[in-house]
């Protein structure tokens, strides 16, 4: 696998980890109630999670766009990055495995939740249309988690792989698949989404476990071999 796939994969993986979050997979829950209750055809449920992908893909793509291109154009930032990437790596890697494994925590209110309920209520005019705006307002409603794993460990990977806009997409894709699963399921039946949900909600906390474990490791890697000769 070449590097550029190996970051493809990590950017999936952390897009997937962001969405069931216990923090975004609220939003991610509200997208879904929104989408089970305007839309009553199996075919625009569907449509309504693949537009809800797409603003999530896109937000985070311009997002991408901006910081990535940012850190290479300016020349002291690309060469700060060039030179302290690799040292900062480990105590970077280090601090999101605490913040996954919330041993360190944030308190950042409950912005997210207040926002989904209301959005809910205004946007409900725009039809299928307002499932993609919900896509791209919740893809802002950053959380501890979810800012650790854009702000930290995609963008580190997206600047290694000098691509600002691939990566923050496979990203945005990541983050908005289980809501274009749950959307499938609810053109099935209702009855599946809340057989997921609680799998999902098993889950995330495992996956959160082993991610922020793999993280402390190889943060301490880096740690010991990058950080004695910085001083």
């Amino acid at each position: 696998m070449t590097p550029f796939m190996m970051g493809m994969a990590m950017a999936l993986w952390f897009g997937i980890l962001t969405s069931i979050s216990p923090c975004p997979l609220a939003t991610n829950i509200a997208a879904v109630s929104y989408i089970g209750s305007q839309i009553s055809t199996q075919r625009g449920v569907f449509v309504a999670g693949v537009l809800y992908m797409f603003g999530r893909m896109l937000t985070y793509t311009v997002l991408g766009a901006i910081l990535v291109s940012s850190a290479q154009s300016v020349p002291a930032v690309a060469n700060f990055l060039q030179k302290y990437m690799n040292i900062l790596m480990g105590p970077f890697l280090v601090l999101i495995g605490l913040i996954l494994l919330n041993i360190i925590k944030f308190n950042m209110g409950d912005g997210a939740g207040i926002i989904a309920n209301k959005l809910q209520g205004r946007i409900k005019h725009f039809g299928l249309l307002g499932a993609g705006l919900l896509g791209i307002i919740f893809a802002l409603s950053f959380c501890p988690v979810s800012a650790a794993l854009f702000f930290g460990s995609l963008f580190s990977v997206a600047v290694k792989n000098e691509s600002g806009i691939i990566l923050p997409s496979v990203y945005g894709i990541g983050t908005a698949l289980p809501v274009l699963g749950f959307s499938i399921l609810m053109g099935i039946s209702a009855r599946l989404v809340s057989k997921a949900y609680n799998k999902v909600a098993v889950f995330e906390i495992w996956a959160r476990r082993v991610t922020a474990t793999v993280f402390i490791i190889a943060g301490g890697y880096y740690c010991v071999t990058y950080l004695p000769g910085a001083f």
